[in-house]
């Protein structure tokens, strides 16, 4: 069995300490194609396991952790971590929270979130339109 299909088991069965040494091992960030193809799966391995510490380490330098932890937070609901990031100038922190906001029947709340977190912003408030009905009143 190759360290691939192995990790793939790994995964399946919750294993994800197993999953994650066999991936990290040949992961790396714009190196080749390959093994930028394995950073993702480590990142998405992360996000898997909940280990929301290691992936909010890692995106204070690497983009891709960044936007991992972004979309697992909106994934999960956590409306006030995106919060707390987009406060911090994570803007794609900002998008998740609006979308989670907007999906979830809460466009005021994510209007008020670009008035207070980014009223300049011309994609989030973009986003914003495109996601709210009708019925949900002004932005």
């Amino acid at each position: 069995m190759t360290w691939f299909e192995r990790a793939e088991a790994a995964e399946r069965l919750g294993d994800w300490d197993t999953a994650l040494a066999l991936v990290s091992a040949r992961a790396g960030c714009y190196v080749d194609a390959d093994a930028h193809g394995n950073h993702l799966w480590h990142m998405d391995l992360l996000a898997a396991a909940g280990r929301f510490t290691e992936l909010t380490e890692l995106a204070h330098t690497d983009v891709h952790a960044r936007r991992r932890l972004n979309r697992a937070l909106q994934e999960r609901g956590t409306d006030s971590a995106l919060r707390g990031r987009a406060a911090a100038g994570d803007r794609g922190a900002l998008y998740a929270l609006l979308r989670l906001l907007c999906t979830t029947d809460r466009a005021p709340e994510a209007a008020r979130a670009v008035r207070e977190l980014a009223p300049d912003d011309a994609y989030a408030l973009r986003l914003l339109t495109d996601l709210r009905s009708p019925s949900d009143g002004p932005a």
